[in-house]
């Protein structure tokens, strides 16, 4: 689907919402909106599609009390604002939507802070079925980056422009838009991605031309990857059929890093199946390689153990593989960086390490 058939489908979808409204009001109905409960009771990992989606449990925002009369208020106003938006062209982050509402005509319409106005957004997803990035609206950070041997053409303000992401891109590589969908892919040669947790890592494997050694497309997380991270690398798998790992530092923070690129996360379950990617492979620091390498390490803290613990009931980690790791994680009591492994020399993950472990595991 083309950028203004999106643009068209999202105003669409915001004026249903709002004639939904007058609609109830016509027929004498209070006006009210359903929406799935999002509290963690309400989150199922499905079975079919290995991703967390939301239950059967709705919420009900209604005009027959003055909180839900108010909230009902911000979301009228919101999707004014927005249809506006779409039509001028024009795009705002979360941040200044929580400062424009101070504009308002109606004060009971302003938000009083900015995880009123975030969650808001998320539910006119949730009822719509319209991503935010098709609403125009981006978060405040951004900048992960991809390098490798793949060649792109993107939308630009500017228009179209072709981009090869190791020849025209410098040291930093490309910067993933805040919307991946306006990307097309052209060509690649790339034989698998490789998503890494750390600045430093990535910066590593490029130095050491790991890229372009083995065909491989890097794509630098940031830590816990934005959407738009997750959304680019679900469309390289699924439509370049493409394998995808995933290299983390070795702690119970970044297997749920590994666990969002691959399953979706808890906060974004209404778009698992648009933004995670199942078939993602781990192939980070493992308590087994702290044993058999003698890595350098921390201890685990307080916070760590209940972290580890909690992961052995998630579904997510419920498979032999993790188990026996986790179990050998509390036994060892220590976690390790990416990073640790240049106890062995600057050369050893790219030499090494990650041919080993890619190998072992069919992907080189």
């Amino acid at each position: 689907m083309s950028t203004n058939q999106n643009d068209e489908l999202a105003q669409e979808r915001l004026i249903d919402l709002a004639v939904e409204f007058y609609d109830q009001f016509a027929e004498g109905d209070i006006p009210h909106m359903d929406i799935p409960t999002r509290t963690k009771s309400n989150i199922v990992f499905d079975e079919d599609s290995n991703v967390w989606v939301y239950g059967d449990r709705k919420s009900t925002r209604s005009a027959n009390s003055v909180r839900g009369a108010r909230k009902l208020l911000k979301a009228t106003y919101a999707i004014e604002f927005l249809v506006n938006q779409l039509e001028e062209g024009r795009s705002s982050t979360l941040r200044e939507l929580y400062y424009l509402s101070e504009s308002w005509d109606t004060e009971e319409a302003q938000f009083n802070d900015q995880d009123e106005s975030n969650q808001l957004i998320e539910d006119l997803e949730i009822v719509s079925n319209v991503t935010r990035e098709d609403f125009h609206m981006r978060p405040e950070e951004s900048g992960a980056t991809l390098m490798g041997p793949l060649e792109l053409r993107e939308q630009t303000r500017r228009g179209e422009r072709e981009i090869h992401c190791q020849e025209d891109v410098g040291e930093g590589g490309y910067q993933i838009p805040n919307n991946p969908d306006t990307i097309e892919f052209l060509d690649h040669d790339i034989d698998f991605v490789l998503c890494v947790e750390t600045g430093g890592m990535r910066d590593r494997l490029i130095e050491n031309g790991f890229d372009e050694e083995y065909g491989c497309l890097v794509v630098h997380l940031k830590g816990q990857p934005a959407r738009a991270t997750r959304r680019i690398t679900k469309r390289l798998h699924d439509e370049l059929d493409l394998p995808v790992m995933v290299f983390t530092d070795g702690d119970p923070w970044s297997y749920r890093i590994y666990g969002s690129v691959a399953y979706g996360s808890i906060k974004s379950a209404h778009l698992s199946e648009y933004l995670a990617t199942p078939e993602a492979r781990f192939v980070g620091i493992q308590p087994q390689d702290i044993v058999d390498y003698d890595l350098p390490t921390d201890p685990l803290s307080d916070s760590d153990i209940n972290a580890l613990e909690s992961e052995l009931e998630d579904p997510r980690f419920m498979t032999d593989y993790w188990e026996e790791q986790i179990e050998l994680q509390l036994d060892i009591e220590k976690k390790a960086e990416q990073q640790a492994l240049a106890s062995r020399g600057l050369d050893f993950v790219t030499d090494t390490y990650l041919p080993e472990r890619l190998d072992t595991m069919g992907v080189i």
